[in-house]
């Protein structure tokens, strides 16, 4: 059992077509390991434009998408105009969406059930306040977040689940490895008794938060490695 290698990179509200064509240039020459699934997630009114451009090699994600495939949603996009561009995956439940557009764990559900019914890649984010973790309620609050997305999905096989504290978000503060890897083993032993012992020990979980350059390989091989009953071990998944 192997779990594929997982790169992740949102550039949010940045970029222009000459900033995002220069790195889309370079990741077009950067050699890459045959076991890594790398995602570009670039902001909507591009996204038409990287797929184009970028090699196929490397997959495209929307940062958004609303719940059902059109009507009257002023500023929305649908999965169905996502997968228009040719692209495969779409980030929801982020923590910028959740709390500066106010969404609820109800709404990123039933745009998980969406996006998945509609044959995208969901990367799936959850993760803590620093209020929440200086309560001693992180893990209450990471499963209630998963718990949402849970009940929306009934495929596992396309969905990657971000764990991201939003007080590592954009601060510069990083988690530790060793926060990121006791968080992980927690979702995963939920997972493993909430959905089924397959997902627990399928899923790829992510970390996501002021991932840097300078600390991407302590973060990646530090925290790579998760256990399996009976002490097996499995390469963990990152972003960076």
């Amino acid at each position: 059992m192997y779990r594929i290698f997982f790169v992740g990179l949102n550039w949010k509200m940045n970029g222009d077509k000459k900033s995002l064509g220069d790195l889309i240039t370079t990741l077009n020459k950067a050699n890459l390991h045959e076991e890594t699934d790398v995602v570009c997630a670039a902001p909507a009114v591009y996204l038409d434009f990287v797929r184009s451009n970028l090699r196929a090699r490397i997959g495209v994600a929307a940062q958004n998408c609303y719940k059902v495939a059109k009507g009257a949603f002023t500023g929305e996009i649908s999965p169905a105009m996502i997968k228009d561009c040719d692209v495969e995956w779409v980030i929801l439940g982020h923590s910028e969406r959740r709390h500066v557009f106010g969404e609820s764990d109800e709404l990123i559900g039933q745009k998980v059930a969406h996006a998945l019914e509609s044959d995208l890649g969901v990367i799936a984010c959850i993760g803590e306040k620093l209020e929440e973790r200086e309560a001693g309620t992180t893990e209450e609050v990471v499963y209630a977040q998963t718990q949402a997305i849970a009940d929306n999905v009934k495929d596992w096989r396309n969905v990657v689940l971000a764990y991201e504290p939003v007080w590592a978000i954009g601060t510069g503060k990083t988690a530790s490895p060793e926060q990121v890897q006791e968080v992980h083993e927690k979702l995963r032993e939920w997972i493993r008794a909430n959905v089924s012992e397959a997902v627990g020990d399928n899923i790829r979980i992510i970390y996501g938060g002021s991932v840097t350059g300078a600390n991407c390989k302590e973060l990646a091989f530090r925290t790579r490695r998760g256990r399996l009953p009976g002490g097996r071990s499995l390469p963990q998944a990152r972003v960076c």
